[in-house]
């Protein structure tokens, strides 16, 4: 077993920051989000309506540290929120399609910012309110996890990571979300959370304690969801210091 940190010991744990104000209203739907701590690396979401019914989202993690990399979150978010008005508002448009031009003019525009190779993993989903349906893709991110009453699914990795390769594509799968599914995003930092304890059995905290605590929660309050599993990580390491951003993105379906 990780030794837990104690309060008192040493520096306090950073603080769970809930900011789910900034995402618009989904029919049907509800959105949140969860850091950990200060932000030190290249971890960014967003979620933006493109459409009457559609919902844009993502959650990418530019390889680097924020003093580094500012300028290419900057231009990621620009164009994240750009070309997804541009390519998922027109009337008559394949969803699939659009995903995968989205995915690949980020992938250009990191490359271009950061003036070479930058490892940018992503998840990026379109959320159709009226049918319940997510249109994503997983640029080399960790899994999305989808949990209805059957259980949970990964949505694993689609495609490489964006701004390795200028004309790398990534595939954009759609997947149906029923009453009650949760869909649960979360950072890099999370699943390689380590275990404080040297000799610890599990060093990493890893995807299945994930897994494991998203079934536990009983979808009391959406914003709940990933703050327990942030405090979870948090507790797991005993860290007062945050080596990577830890970040968690939930959508949940209500109607």
């Amino acid at each position: 077993m990780c030794a837990l940190f104690q309060p008192g010991e040493s520096e306090p744990l950073p603080r769970l920051e809930p900011t789910n104000s900034q995402f618009p209203r989904i029919e049907g739907a509800e959105m949140a989000a969860t850091t950990y701590g200060k932000r030190t690396a290249g971890d960014f979401y967003d979620c933006v309506r493109v459409g009457p019914e559609r919902i844009l989202f993502g959650l990418l993690d530019v390889a680097g540290r924020r003093e580094s990399n500012e300028g290419i979150l900057v231009a990621a978010k620009d164009m994240f929120r750009t070309l997804g008005a541009e390519l998922f508002s027109p009337p008559d448009f394949n969803e699939s399609e659009a995903m995968s031009e989205l995915c690949l003019r980020l992938n250009r525009g990191v490359m271009e910012a950061a003036g070479g190779v930058c490892a940018c993993p992503a998840f990026i989903g379109c959320y159709h309110e009226k049918f319940g349906t997510l249109c994503y893709t997983n640029a080399g991110h960790t899994p999305g996890l989808l949990r209805d009453r059957t259980g949970i699914a990964e949505l694993a990795s689609t495609g490489l990571p964006l701004g390795l390769f200028s004309h790398a594509t990534c595939d954009a799968p759609t997947v149906g979300m029923e009453k009650g599914a949760i869909l649960l995003l979360v950072s890099r930092g999370v699943v390689e959370g380590k275990c404080k304890e040297e000799n610890a059995e599990d060093q990493e905290f890893g995807l299945e304690r994930v897994k494991e605590r998203l079934l536990a929660d009983t979808l009391q309050n959406l914003q709940t969801v990933g703050g327990a599993i942030l405090a979870a990580v948090g507790e797991f390491t005993g860290e007062p210091l945050i080596r990577d951003d830890m970040t968690a993105l939930v959508l949940a379906r209500s109607g």
